[in-house]
């Protein structure tokens, strides 16, 4: 096979006209010519973190929705399923990877359980993660979430890290909002990025001090704006990356939008395609091709280098995606590349879906409106979570309690409703909180997708209406639902509860049509299910929620509602 067009040579910083020839799976030369196509051919993108289980997706569908937007290859950590399945669950989604042309670049969890403050269904040692990491299939330790292991020498902690050391494999970093003495002692630990940034004066002391710096834009967190000033500064030390990204979002773009936003704010195109391509490459020592020859025929054809509307994309020398209408469907939000086909323009993926098990840890039964309920206790105070919009980290407020007879409810006039975490696998007592910034006025919405340990979460107006969204989620051993007391939805998640072996367009559109319900309730958040997943995930600070109770991330330790 041969490909013409204007190559984008990363590594000597250069553009020229070009001739490529494949064959099988590798580029046999890359020829200057004097003339040629006016196509850029440049490197697929990477995406350098990223959960694969938040896009509610199993890898192989996954990857249908990622090459139209000409990623390549991502580094994923199985975190997510680690914690509901154990090895098991990181097996499944590397044998499920496997079946599709994309580079999968899993890592060896690092916190299975993320806390002793949460009921996780698996839990992975030090001797079972060092056996993960001999793997060659496994590239890196995942995110070291459990910073106070790091600084106060836990031995499990150091074990895991010493095991990464010794095999010569990056271990990942997880430590927002820390910085001095505390940052220098988990870098000088030998953890090399942190992709929780959410200050450009925080990401700056980490990169200051040999980190690698991860700028995220997903589905919820979004820290492009904030961070993106860094690359001037340190072009060697960037990567992209979505961390988390929801199905219909998915749909719409990935890294190349980031490539795209990053170009227009006026900075270096070949940094740009640095932090895109070729950091996270070096860095993880991936595989994938780089547009050189003798690698991999891993590539993609771009119509400028301005919006980065992906024509073509090629994976182990094959046409994986093609786009003929040059980026129409990358701008149609919720609207699914399924429908553009069907509207006469032609964006697709030449990825199959392929058959899959399910696999799932999921054991508690239906509960009653009473199990939500709770006692005021005399407590003329409570400590509410203030979710932020476009951030995974949350506020601790004091607001008034407002009681009926000797509960506290959801005060709607004042927006603090409800929050409630469930333990999926096994009978315990709900417990309870509350929460601000939701917005809903009627009804509940409630998830399986509960990071870390994938509880169930639930937030709504009254007591009813959380049970009825809970048990929805019981019934079908996983998923999200929504309702307002009278109509019911459910997007079924039945992987390990959190994420479906469907079609990924469907799933897309099923996404959108729950989320769109969601915001009829009342919502303004852009990004309601992903939020919420958030709100137990108490290695982010400052309050957030766990089946065990109220924590708080900066004392890491529970805290009690009233106050």
């Amino acid at each position: 096979m041969k490909i013409t067009g204007q190559l984008v040579d990363i590594h000597n910083r250069e553009i020229f006209p070009a001739e490529i020839i494949i064959e099988g799976d590798k580029i046999i030369s890359i020829t200057r010519v004097e003339k040629a196509d006016s196509t850029f051919i440049l490197p697929g993108f990477i995406d350098a973190h990223i959960h694969i289980e938040s896009s509610m997706l199993i890898p192989s569908e996954f990857a249908r929705l990622a090459v139209l937007h000409g990623t390549v290859a991502t580094v994923s950590d199985p975190h997510e399923i680690a914690n509901v399945m154990g090895v098991e669950g990181v097996e499944y989604m590397i044998a499920n990877g496997n079946k599709v042309p994309f580079w999968f670049n899993f890592g060896a969890p690092s916190c299975v359980p993320a806390t002793g403050f949460e009921t996780a269904g698996a839990q992975l040692d030090s001797i079972a993660v060092e056996k993960l990491l001999q793997r060659d299939d496994i590239k890196y330790l995942t995110e070291m979430m459990n910073w106070p292991g790091v600084l106060f020498y836990d031995e499990e902690v150091k074990k895991k890290i010493a095991a990464a050391h010794k095999l010569n494999k990056p271990v990942d970093g997880h430590a927002p909002g820390l910085t001095g003495e505390q940052a220098l002692k988990y870098i000088s630990a030998g953890i090399s990025t942190d992709h929780e940034c959410f200050t450009y004066e925080e990401a700056k002391f980490k990169a200051e001090h040999g980190m690698k710096i991860l700028i995220r834009e997903g589905s919820a967190a979004k820290n492009f704006e904030a961070l993106i000033p860094l690359l001037k500064e340190y072009p060697d030390k960037i990567m992209f990356c979505s961390d988390d990204k929801h199905p219909n979002d998915l749909v719409v773009s990935h890294i190349n939008e980031l490539v795209s936003r990053a170009v227009k704010k006026g900075f270096d195109l070949f940094d740009v395609l640095r932090a895109a391509c070729l950091n996270a490459h070096t860095h993880y020592n991936l595989n994938h091709g780089l547009l050189c020859e003798g690698d991999s025929a891993d590539f993609i054809l771009v119509n400028d280098l301005k919006d980065f509307n992906v024509h073509q994309t090629f994976i182990h020398g094959k046409l994986v995606a093609e786009n003929n209408s040059l980026g129409s469907c990358l701008h149609e939000p919720k609207v699914s590349a399924r429908e553009d086909t069907r509207r006469g323009l032609n964006c697709k993926s030449l990825i199959e879906s392929v058959e899959e098990k399910i696999i799932n840890n999921f054991n508690c039964t239906e509960k009653n409106p009473k199990d939500f309920k709770l006692k005021s206790n005399g407590a003329k105070s409570i400590r509410v979570i203030e979710a932020l919009e476009g951030q995974l980290i949350t506020n601790e407020i004091i607001g008034d309690a407002k009681t009926d007879n000797g509960f506290i409810v959801s005060n709607l006039e004042r927006d603090i409703l409800k929050l409630t975490v469930l333990n999926r696998y096994n009978n315990s007592p709900a417990a309870i909180a509350f929460i601000k910034n939701f917005g809903l006025k009627r009804g509940a919405i409630a998830s399986c997708v509960g990071h870390d340990s994938h509880n169930i979460i639930c937030v709504g107006v009254d007591d009813e209406s959380i049970c009825r969204a809970v048990n929805l989620i019981i019934k079908s051993k996983g998923g999200l639902s929504a309702t307002d007391g009278v109509t019911d939805k459910i997007l079924q998640l039945p992987v390990a509860g959190i994420m479906t072996n469907a079609d990924a367009y469907e799933v897309a559109e099923n996404y959108s049509s729950i989320d769109a319900f969601a915001k009829q309730l009342g919502t303004k958040l852009n990004a309601p299910y992903m939020t919420l997943s958030f709100m137990a995930l108490l290695v982010i600070p400052d309050l957030k929620l766990s089946d065990k109770g109220l924590f708080s991330g900066k004392k890491f330790e529970f805290v009690s509602v009233g106050c």
